[in-house]
């Protein structure tokens, strides 16, 4: 069995590492090399890096960024956030990315999912599908429902899923474990993303989810499970991780 993977994400706002509830309320949690460094250090499997700012300014200096946490960090890392076309998605990568992870701008152009998966290699692309539930059923707004555009999403030629419950962002009260584990049935890796808390709810997602690898913030950010910690507690449930 393929060991499962753990992911801090570091959202990314004008270079600073920040982070928020449901998106809202954010705050400066660190310098984004140096908590990279530290989570790699630690033995985290892979880092996610998503660019949160609103201006051109703060896409220049997300490219610096990248280009610096290249040259710091040993273990491979994604970035995403405001990638609309090729050019976008290998800019980032010849400045270092491993990966790079398009939402908004695929689902207005699900094209630019076979642009770059085409250009690159679909293991460079991820496709990142934030949803909330809403009467009963998973949506990505404004008109996706999850399930369907995440297949769409790899038929186009996406190599992994990284799916973030909008629900669940920020509280800490746990992961949507029976929606991953219905999106475990794609012909690619699932991240799953969105509440982690404890050590239970990521051991959830990776069993009772059936996720590739969990993806957290908080809990990281604030030190309140080392990543370590969670390793050796995994480990001790018989989930596969390296240590």
């Amino acid at each position: 069995m393929l060991a499962k993977r753990i992911i801090p994400c570091l959202d990314i706002k004008d270079g600073q590492t920040v982070k928020g509830i449901n998106f809202l309320g954010l705050k400066d949690v660190g310098d984004p090399v140096e908590l990279g460094r530290r989570y790699a250090e630690q033995g985290a499997d892979e880092l996610v890096y998503l660019d949160i700012s609103a201006t051109a300014e703060g896409r220049r200096t997300f490219t610096g960024l990248v280009s610096r946490i290249a040259a710091r960090i040993d273990i491979p890392f994604t970035v995403g956030g405001g990638i609309a076309s090729v050019d976008d998605a290998g800019r980032l990568l010849d400045a270092g990315a491993d990966k790079i992870t398009v939402n908004s701008a695929a689902v207005a152009d699900p094209s630019l999912i076979d642009a770059v998966a085409a250009k690159y290699g679909s293991q460079f692309v991820t496709v990142a599908i934030d949803a909330r539930r809403i009467d009963g059923r998973w949506r990505r707004l404004p008109d996706r429902e999850l399930f369907a555009w995440a297949e769409e999403a790899c038929r186009r030629g996406a190599g992994e899923i990284l799916f973030t419950s909008m629900d669940h962002d920020g509280t800490r009260n746990g992961y949507p474990c029976d929606t991953f584990a219905q999106l475990s049935l794609l012909p690619v890796p699932v991240i799953a993303s969105g509440g982690a808390g404890s050590v239970q709810h990521i051991a959830d997602a990776l069993t009772l989810g059936r996720a590739d690898a969990a993806l957290a913030a908080s809990i990281f950010h604030y030190g309140e499970i080392p990543i370590p910690v969670l390793k050796r507690e995994l480990r001790a449930r018989n989930i596969p991780v390296r240590l």
